[in-house]
C-alpha cells in the first residue's frame, strides 16, 4: 500500500476531485482548471484530457462551454454515484440499522463480461453474494435500479429479516478478516501519508496529501458497505481507521479548499471559498 499512495490514476483522481470538491462548487470546471488541480498529484495535462474524454464517453461527464473555456460537468448518474459515495466515506446521514436486509435476486447472466461488471458494481454499491444470483446489503442503494437497467438485468428486490445468526451471515458474506487486515494496513501507513502536510506546508502540498488520503480511503467502498456496528467484532480496526481519517481529512480541508478555489478562480477575479463535502 505505501507505494500505491504515490501514484493516482487520472480517472480515479478526477472522480475524487469532483466528489470531494467540485460537487459543492456547481459540479463543473474548465479543463484548464482540472489540469492545474491534478498537477500536484503528478498527473500530466495530456493524461487529464484523455481521462475526461473517457469519462464523458462512459456517461460520467458532459462537455460544457464555460466563461473560462471548455469544461466538463457531472452527469446526473455521476452525481448520484458521488453523493452516495460521500455518504459512505464520511458516514453522513442516518446510519442506524433497522435489522432488515436488502435482498436482490438477479437473473442468471451468462455473458462473462456483463457478469463481471455486474458483480463489481454490486460490490461497490455495498452488496455481497450469498450465491451466484442472490445479493444482500444492510441497506438499499439508491443506484441499484439504474445499475440493473444499464446492464439490462431483471431482478427481484426484497426487504427481509434474517432468522438465523446475523453475525454468522455477515462473516460468510463478507471477508471480515481480510477487511480488518486492510484497515490495519491503512492505519500503519496513515501517519506517513499525511506527514508532508505539516503546519507550514503550502496549500498545494496539503491538497495533494488530502487527495491521496481520500483516494486510499475511498478504496474501502469496494469492500466495506458500512456494516452495522452490532454485527462487527468488538475490537474492529475499521473504527480506529475511521477516526483517524475523520481527524486528518478535517485538518487538511481548509488549505486544500483554498488551493481548489485558487485554481478555479478566473484570471483577475475574486472567488469566495465554497463549502466542501465536510465544510
Amino acid at each position: 500500500m505505501p507505494g500505491e499512495t504515490r501514484n493516482v490514476h487520472a480517472t480515479s483522481a478526477l472522480f475524487d476531485l469532483y466528489g470531494d470538491h467540485l460537487r459543492s462548487r456547481g459540479s463543473r470546471a474548465p479543463v484548464a482548471a482540472l489540469v492545474r488541480l491534478l498537477a500536484p498529484l503528478g498527473i500530466t495535462a495530456p493524461a487529464v484530457r484523455t481521462a475526461v474524454s473517457r469519462m464523458a464517453r462512459q456517461g460520467w461527464l458532459d462537455a460544457v462551454r464555460l466563461p473560462e473555456g471548455a469544461g466538463y460537468e457531472l452527469t446526473p448518474r455521476a452525481a448520484r454515484r458521488l453523493d452516495e459515495a460521500a455518504e459512505r466515506i464520511y458516514r453522513l446521514g442516518d446510519r442506524e440499522w433497522d435489522g432488515r436486509w436488502h435482498v436482490v435476486v438477479i437473473e442468471r447472466v451468462r455473458e462473462r463480461g456483463r457478469r463481471d461488471r455486474l458483480r463489481s458494481a454490486l460490490s461497490f454499491l455495498g452488496y455481497a453474494p450469498l450465491d451466484e444470483t442472490t445479493w444482500i446489503s444492510p441497506r438499499p442503494s439508491r443506484e441499484i435500479e439504474a445499475l440493473l437497467e444499464a446492464e439490462r438485468v431483471r431482478a427481484e428486490r426484497f426487504a427481509a429479516s434474517y432468522d438465523g445468526d446475523a453475525r454468522g451471515l455477515v462473516a460468510r458474506a463478507w471477508d471480515l478478516d481480510g477487511l480488518s487486515h486492510a484497515y490495519r494496513g491503512w492505519l500503519a501507513v496513515a501517519a506517513d501519508l499525511v506527514a508532508p502536510a505539516g503546519p507550514d506546508a503550502p496549500d498545494e502540498v496539503v491538497f495533494a496529501v488530502r487527495s491521496r488520503l481520500v483516494h486510499e480511503w475511498r478504496k474501502f467502498l469496494f469492500r466495506d458497505p458500512g456494516l452495522p456496528a452490532e454485527l462487527l467484532p468488538g475490537e474492529w480496526a475499521g473504527r480506529q481507521a475511521a477516526e483517524v481519517f475523520d481527524v486528518e481529512s478535517a485538518r487538511l480541508l481548509p488549505a486544500a479548499s483554498r488551493f481548489v478555489d485558487c485554481c478555479l478562480r478566473p484570471r483577475g477575479a475574486h472567488l469566495a471559498p465554497a463549502a466542501d463535502r465536510r465544510g
